[in-house]
């Protein structure tokens, strides 16, 4: 039932035909300073993850409007032949995109007409494919000074002249690949360090941060997520199962400059039956508060205390300024694995609301007394037992980025309605790069459901539902919001939408060659406003969605395609 995805890059055309290194050098590429990452949320590119360091997906650009969305065209696109999940947002940083794929292949285009600048293909250790747990995906590259870091599936952080693509230095956060450990996420680049974590908790690992000098890669800090005998919160873990107690934070965190603190998410704990490891078993399922300088946890937020049902807490922690019930606050929210809707203030992790997007059974609540979440016990799985509990281990969202937008205070939740049974299995010993899972279980819809998907707008400030969009397939794509009043976002069923961000109305629909699980983003090149995203079908559902699922996603092209859109020149409206 549970299967990596055995891929090689033997196996794999990481190019399309005809793409070479060419031997001109690449356009201007402006050095990313401090500064322009404090003020990245301004800047005409899209120089992170998720745009800033507060992760909202919105572009403060209004050149296409909910008037003219209708009229954009592709101005560029470009395939790249591996039957993988496409998830990396396109990073854009004057007129250099650069761009990364499935298996740790890299290139830089010229921004606005699609030139290949550069390509990179990291040799990816075979052993690693093996473990790779959902797909062989990567999520783009951090930027600073003039230099572009990849995380590998292997394991190692790669720094690349942004020019030419040669690399500066390779460094090695995990020894052993084909144990389990792995690096998907895009890194964050605070204060001259490059920050990832790892994954792989379903293989038993334990999980980690690691700052490194950006100049020379050599480790700066890491931050153990299980926390040891002899550090705090390791009374939480009993005997030596910290040693492979998963809580792997493999999704990129946030930055809040204000207080000078990291927020992190953290995964699941391993192995996935509570009884193997009685206790909160800290620091899984959290959102951790880290010292950005030397990794030491300011505060946390826990959701699921000894979770059993794969509820990690990666989702991105978003950062907004809102008022509620008449007060302005700072807050993070998230739409976590669990589904609840949680939105907390980002200065001492206290929890400040909390409301479901899809429908939860497992988790009940929160003990504002205790700062700890509420969870149904009966619904804990044992050995010989069999519960039926929602939603799945896929969660409400699963790692999908749910942009904000100032305008109108909501957030734009990318969410799967699944539900699904799960069952206890005899445990076994810990392998290196073996399942450490200890459970079963089947994907299911929602009861009296027929749909798996919706996208939502949530407005934060209540936790209430604004509007939505259901879909028969699951949502799994990011969102994009900007000042033209426009979300947009994809499905696997091959369609790239533009939506009202106010309504939710469609208001314009492109036809994708493969499905779209890949973060669309937008930027300025000489004042002309430009969409993008990457098309190709794969991720964690198609692996791990089940005989209720999978099914349905027959039929879809997979291969990746770039496409990027603007106005046709008549139609372009000067910036606002």
């Amino acid at each position: 039932m549970l299967r990596a995805l055995a891929i090689t890059a033997a196996s794999i055309g990481l190019l399309t035909s005809g793409i070479s290194r060419p031997s001109t050098a690449a356009e201007s590429f402006p050095a990313v300073t401090d500064q322009r990452l404090l003020n990245a949320a301004t800047d005409n590119g899209w120089l992170m993850f998720l745009r800033s360091y507060r992760g909202d997906g919105y572009a403060p650009f209004s050149q296409i409007t909910t008037k003219n969305v209708g009229q954009l065209r592709e101005v560029f696109t470009h395939d790249v032949a591996i039957p993988a999940g496409f998830e990396a947002p396109p990073i854009v940083n004057g007129r250099t995109m650069i761009v990364t794929t499935p298996a740790n292949h890299v290139y830089a285009l010229d921004a606005t007409n699609g030139k290949l600048l550069w390509s990179y293909d990291y040799p990816v250790a075979t052993r690693a494919f093996r473990t790779a747990c959902c797909d062989i995906v990567n999520r783009g590259v951090a930027l600073y000074g003039t230099t572009a870091y990849m995380a590998t599936l292997d394991a190692h952080v790669v720094a690349l002249d942004a020019a030419t693509g040669k690399v500066k230095w390779n460094h090695v956060a995990y020894p052993e690949p084909g144990d389990g450990v792995v690096m998907t996420s895009a890194p964050l680049a605070v204060k001259g360090k490059i920050i990832v974590g790892a994954g792989g908790g379903e293989y038993g690992g334990r999980g980690f941060i690691v700052a490194l000098d950006a100049q020379t890669g050599h480790e700066v800090w890491r931050r153990y997520t299980i926390p040891a005998p002899n550090e705090p919160g390791g009374n939480t873990w009993p005997g030596a199962t910290y040693k492979h107690g998963g809580g792997h934070p493999w999704v990129t965190g946030t930055y809040d400059a204000e207080t000078d603190t990291l927020l992190w998410g953290v995964g699941n704990p391993g192995p996935w039956l509570w009884q193997e490891r009685k206790g909160r078993n800290l620091y899984t399922d959290f959102v951790i508060a880290l010292d950005p300088s030397s990794g030491k946890i300011k505060w946390f937020f826990q959701q699921t205390p000894n979770d059993t049902w794969d509820y990690d807490g990666t989702n991105t922690p978003t950062l907004a300024d809102v008022t509620i019930d008449g007060t302005p606050r700072k807050v993070f929210y998230q739409a976590a694995r669990n589904g609840w809707f949680y939105v907390v203030d980002r200065t001492n992790g206290k929890l400040i609301r909390m409301t479901p997007f899809t429908k939860t059974s497992a988790v009940t609540g929160y003990d504002k007394q205790r700062d700890i979440g509420l969870v149904n016990e009966s619904l804990r799985p044992t050995v010989g037992t069999t519960k039926f509990v929602c939603p799945a281990f896929f969660g409400g969202d699963n790692w999908f980025p749910y942009a904000f937008s100032p305008q109108t205070g909501y957030a734009y939740v990318p969410t799967m309605h699944t539900c699904m049974t799960i069952s206890g299995s005899k445990p076994q010993p810990f392998r290196a790069g073996n399942w450490y899972i200890d459970e079963g279980f089947t994907v299911a819809p929602v009861p009296g459901s027929s749909n798996w998907g919706e996208l939502q707008a949530i407005d934060v400030a209540t936790g209430k539902k604004v509007w939505g969009m259901q879909t028969k397939l699951p949502w799994s794509d990011g969102t994009l919001s900007t000042a033209g009043g426009l979300v947009f976002s994809g499905t696997p069923d091959r369609k790239f939408y533009a939506f009202d961000a106010k309504t939710g109305k469609v208001l314009w629909t492109h036809r994708t060659s493969s499905g779209v699980i890949g973060v669309p983003v937008s930027y300025m090149v000489d004042g002309k406003q430009y969409v993008a995203v990457q098309a190709g079908w794969g991720g964690v559902t198609p692996y791990w969605g089940g005989p209720k699922m999978v099914p349905l996603f027959r039929g879809i092209p997979l291969g990746g395609r770039l496409y990027v859109f603007a106005l046709p020149s008549a139609s372009a409206q000067a910036p606002r």
